[in-house]
């Protein structure tokens, strides 16, 4: 078998994948959390290789660890150590292809893209619009080049599934030639990620793509939700940056530009200082003190008032964007949540959708409650849209693209 390496280096992450080019099998995956902080927790899973395997997970193999990983070039270092003493050997079958999360791509990149100088150095140009994310991304590319030299490595763009967006959804109300200069607009984001979703989806459905309105709700860390009609993406909530539409973690989402000059005048804050206020120091951490929605529910049972207030603002924000985009549409046939928050957070799916009954929209608390693994329906019966739970699997889409672009 051959294989393709995917690398998804986030903001404090590491995230890795060896899927098999032609049966899409994933042999081996791995995270490694919390890079730059004291204790970096670490996982290596090996996938069973045997064409036979009826039930495949339960002869996964994990292994974990704790270490201290300092930055991505260390992570990387990690990661080969992983695969060295846990196997498969990457020595004995190097993989054929690296492909690689990027992003932003700007206006610059559609598609997938062979990776040479030149495409390096205008993904660190880009970093000006993702500050958290380009260099990060960055970082795991030049890793992977200084360890895999004769194999190519192909960026896949989290902007690329966005470029259907139509003029007046990515277009901003500002001076229009002052816009075309800088290539101010709206790119969208996480769009791996709602394309997988959006496919799989339809498939769980026996449903073509084409033939349904779906909106998506990727949360994580960071959060996103696209309008997605006829599989193709025609709203989505993060605009020039990831920064923008919903609350997430560190980030603010949604604010009147107008706060901002007001901080600068009134509180002296720099241009600097408000990109660092925006992107680290806002969101559930800004409000709550505490960046993961699982602390946030912990401290909303215990009675605290801030981890209230910021699981409201949270949900309403939710809720602003599913009617926003069920009026966009006009209807909708399936709602699916995605990513850390979305697929484990049973309490935000359930106040996400408690007031779009007008919408025909009705969950089953024991399906919503139901810890499972997988794809999965937690709509009621009666429900006229499906609302699903739906893992993602960035990894797998950059595989895929990465093997049909080379």
């Amino acid at each position: 078998m051959s294989a393709i390496l995917v690398i998804n280096s986030g903001s404090s992450s590491l995230k890795y994948s060896l899927i098999d080019v032609e049966s899409e099998r994933e042999l081996a995956s791995g995270l490694i959390e919390r890079i730059g902080q004291d204790v970096s927790p670490v996982s290596h899973t090996i996938r069973p290789q045997t064409e036979t395997d009826a039930a495949p997970t339960m002869l996964d193999a994990t292994y974990r660890s704790e270490q201290t990983v300092g930055d991505h070039d260390a992570a990387f270092a990690v990661m080969l150590e992983q695969f060295a003493s846990h196997g498969p050997s990457l020595a004995d079958r190097p993989p054929v292809a690296v492909g690689h999360r990027v992003v932003h791509g700007g206006a610059r990149f559609f598609a997938p893209t062979l990776i040479d100088d030149d495409v390096e150095r205008q993904i660190d140009e880009l970093a000006v619009l993702a500050p958290l994310h380009n260099p990060a991304n960055l970082a795991g590319i030049r890793a992977a080049k200084a360890v895999f030299t004769g194999v190519p490595h192909v960026a896949v763009f989290d902007t690329a599934f966005h470029q259907t967006l139509p003029p007046s959804a990515y277009t901003y109300a500002i001076d229009a030639a002052l816009a075309a200069e800088h290539r101010v607009r709206r790119y969208g984001f996480h769009g791996t990620s709602h394309q997988y979703v959006s496919e799989r989806a339809a498939a769980f459905l026996g449903r073509e793509t084409s033939a349904l309105r779906q909106i998506v709700f990727h949360l994580g860390n960071g959060a996103s939700v696209t309008a997605i009609d006829g599989g193709r993406s025609v709203e989505t909530s993060m605009g020039l940056t990831p920064l923008e539409g919903l609350v997430m973690g560190t980030r603010s989402g949604d604010i009147d530009p107008a706060a901002l000059l007001h901080l600068s005048r009134r509180a002296g804050l720099s241009i600097d200082d408000l990109d660092a206020l925006l992107n680290t120091r806002s969101g559930l951490l800004g409000l709550a003190g505490r960046g993961d929605m699982r602390d946030v529910l912990a401290a909303v049972d215990e009675g605290d008032e801030a981890a209230t207030l910021a699981f409201e603002v949270y949900v309403h924000r939710l809720r602003a964007y599913a009617g926003a985009y069920i009026a966009q549409l006009g209807g909708v046939d399936v709602i699916s949540f995605t990513a850390g928050v979305g697929e484990n957070a049973a309490r935000v799916r359930a106040e996400a959708m408690a007031t779009l009954g007008f919408a025909g929209v009705e969950l089953d608390p024991a399906r919503n409650e139901a810890r499972e693994r997988g794809i999965r329906l937690i709509s009621s019966d009666a429900s006229r849209v499906a609302v699903l739970v739906v893992p993602t699997n960035e990894e797998l889409q950059i595989a895929r693209q990465t093997a049909e672009h080379l």
